[in-house]
């Protein structure tokens, strides 16, 4: 069975708990990380040396790096459907993916890490605002792509939804100020009914805030 060493509410976990959901595959989830701990133990560190979440195990395969994993279970147990064959289309698909993590998440963190994960006195409010203005610049781009679109590469799910999905829960959930972007709101609210994403996206994220 696949185990997935990772805390539910780590955005990195979320994208390959959806995604196993999606596909319905039998799976065990071990809490490591955050307050859980056991990232650093020698156990976990020689299958993961950078002590992050998630890593996964599939038949004596050990992986980390959450966008990889993706890749590798969207590709072994759903090529045609979540992972598209032609390798440009998949390239495509990719490339919002790698997106995520070159472009938003810079910002991403900034904003997420000074409103949450920082206590109120101690906020770069400066810096936290220009992240939320970059961030509203960006997921334009991405409202841009999906104007007739249902999903970010047409009209059904693929691996470019899952991490820039996981990335709009807390967006939306922060209240932070957005741009209009009314295909970027039909996406999120088209993702939410999916009961997947619903239940593994869609994870509360108080226990992660510092309070003074």
């Amino acid at each position: 069975m696949l185990k997935i060493w990772g805390r539910a509410t780590s955005s990195n976990v979320q994208k390959v708990m959806w995604l196993l959901a999606e596909l319905g595959l039998p799976h065990e989830r071990l809490d490591v990380g955050g307050a859980f701990g056991g990232n650093d133990t020698p156990q976990f560190l020689a299958m993961n040396p950078n002590g992050l979440v998630p890593t996964l195990e599939d038949d004596g395969l050990v992986l980390w790096e959450s966008n990889a994993i993706v890749r590798y279970l969207a590709l072994k147990h759903a090529e045609g459907i979540i992972c598209p064959v032609a390798p440009s289309v998949r390239a495509m698909a990719e490339r919002w993916m790698d997106w995520l993590t070159s472009t938003i998440n810079p910002h991403w963190i900034i904003m997420f890490g000074g409103l949450v994960r920082t206590a109120p006195s101690q906020r770069d409010m400066g810096a936290i605002n220009a992240a939320v203005k970059h961030l509203g610049t960006l997921y334009q781009i991405l409202d841009r792509q999906l104007e007739g679109r249902d999903y970010i590469m047409g009209g059904a799910l693929t691996i470019a939804d899952i991490p820039l999905g996981v990335s709009l829960y807390r967006y939306y959930e922060l209240g932070v100020e957005r741009p209009s972007m009314p295909n970027v709101d039909a996406w999120y609210a088209r993702l939410g009914a999916r009961p997947a994403y619903a239940e593994h996206a869609m994870v509360p994220f108080d226990s992660l805030r510092v309070s003074d």
